[in-house]
This record gives structure tokens, C-alpha cells and sequence, in this order.
């Protein structure tokens, strides 16, 4: 049998650090929903799932987890203010059409919000635009288009769109990092191929 704690995404590892016994969760883009069943059995969380794909949804259904099917692009406007104490953006938002209206909704929606995703600021990609005039692909996996992000990122991106909005960035963890300290923005930036930041809001975000 499979070793549950081997076959787990690391970034869902960091994510489950920030997620508390009770709270209510809202994880968009959930997949098959490995990391709401993460949240629930080793978090003691009450995760609910938000997935665009059927077939997501039926894994899901299949692990007994409460989950619906829905657009985040579209969707989130449903949800009322405050409706979780955290929401979760795993490796989402480069994939999703419109992510400061994404970021935003779910702000408002739980005022704790945690996001994955690739960090294009990393050492390697600027090495490969500047030598090759190439960019590499941080899932290992191919070449550039093979990465699913639609919207590349860095962390310093990430981190001005939060202020754009409002956010305060209460915590960054760099993904694969042995120890928990909080990483700085800059060596997160230059170093991590992978960044979680946990976001609280300041006041009302801006929509």
C-alpha cells in the first residue's frame, strides 16, 4: 500500500502548516482533492472544494468530500463574506483567466487566504531568458507550455498584487525548504521554484 505522506504534494504540506482544527475552508480548484483530505484528517479542518472539471469532482465525491462543481473565473460572487476562515488557491492561480478578481473574491469570502504557485523570479528561469533567451519549465516535466500557468508569476508579483488589493502578506514559506522559518520576499523571489504566501486582509479588499 502506498505511503500516504509520500504521495503528497509538498505544497500541500507547507499550506496544511497555516490551516487549524474547525476552520472552514474553502480549497478553488480543489482537483481530485487530495489536500482537502489532508486538511480533514491531519488538520482537523472542515474543508469544502470548488472544482472545474467533472472528473475532479466525482474523485472527490469518491473520498466522501463535500465539493461542487463551479467556475472560480465566474463563480465566487455566490459565496457570502466570511463564509470560510481561510480559502486556498493551490497551484490555481496561474491557471485561472482573471486572478486579481479571483484574489479578491476570495478576501472577501475568508479573511485568511493562502496561495501556491511557480515562481518565474527563480535564479534558473532568469539564467535561461538571459543565456538562451529561453524559459524553462519549473514542473520539470517539458518544456515551457507544459507547466499549465497560463499567467506566469513571481513572488514579487505576487506580493504587489496583494497590496494592490489590500492584503497583507502575513507569511511566505518556500516550498521544498527543509526548515519552517519564514523565508524574506527577496531570497523567495531569486530561490524558490515554489512559494506558498498566507494573505490576511488590512481592511476591505479592493475589488
Amino acid at each position: 500500500m502506498m505511503d500516504m505522506a509520500a504521495s503528497q504534494r509538498e505544497d500541500h504540506r507547507v499550506i496544511a502548516r497555516f490551516i487549524s482544527a474547525g476552520e472552514r475552508v474553502l480549497d478553488v480548484g480543489c482537483g481530485d482533492g487530495q489536500l482537502m483530505q489532508l486538511l480533514r484528517s491531519e488538520r482537523g479542518a472542515k474543508p469544502r472544494g470548488l472544482e472545474l472539471e467533472r472528473a475532479g469532482v466525482n474523485r472527490c465525491v469518491a473520498r466522501g468530500l463535500a465539493v461542487v462543481q463551479g467556475d472560480a473565473d465566474r463563480d465566487l460572487p455566490v459565496y457570502p463574506d466570511d463564509a470560510f476562515d481561510a480559502a486556498i488557491l493551490s497551484k490555481t492561480i496561474q491557471e485561472v483567466a482573471r486572478p486579481r478578481f479571483v484574489l479578491a473574491e476570495l478576501a472577501r469570502i475568508a479573511p485568511k487566504v493562502i496561495v501556491s504557485f511557480r515562481n518565474y523570479g527563480h535564479w534558473r528561469v532568469r539564467f535561461a531568458l538571459l543565456t538562451q533567451g529561453s524559459v524553462p519549465s519549473l514542473s520539470h516535466s517539458g518544456a515551457w507550455w507544459s507547466d499549465g500557468a497560463r499567467r506566469p508569476c513571481s513572488a514579487r508579483d505576487m506580493s504587489e498584487l496583494a497590496a494592490e488589493l489590500g492584503l497583507q502578506v502575513t507569511a511566505i514559506a518556500a516550498v521544498g525548504r527543509d526548515d519552517d522559518a519564514q523565508a524574506s520576499l527577496g531570497w523567495t523571489n531569486w530561490f524558490a521554484e515554489e512559494v506558498v504566501f498566507v494573505l490576511a486582509r488590512t481592511g476591505k479588499a479592493q475589488s
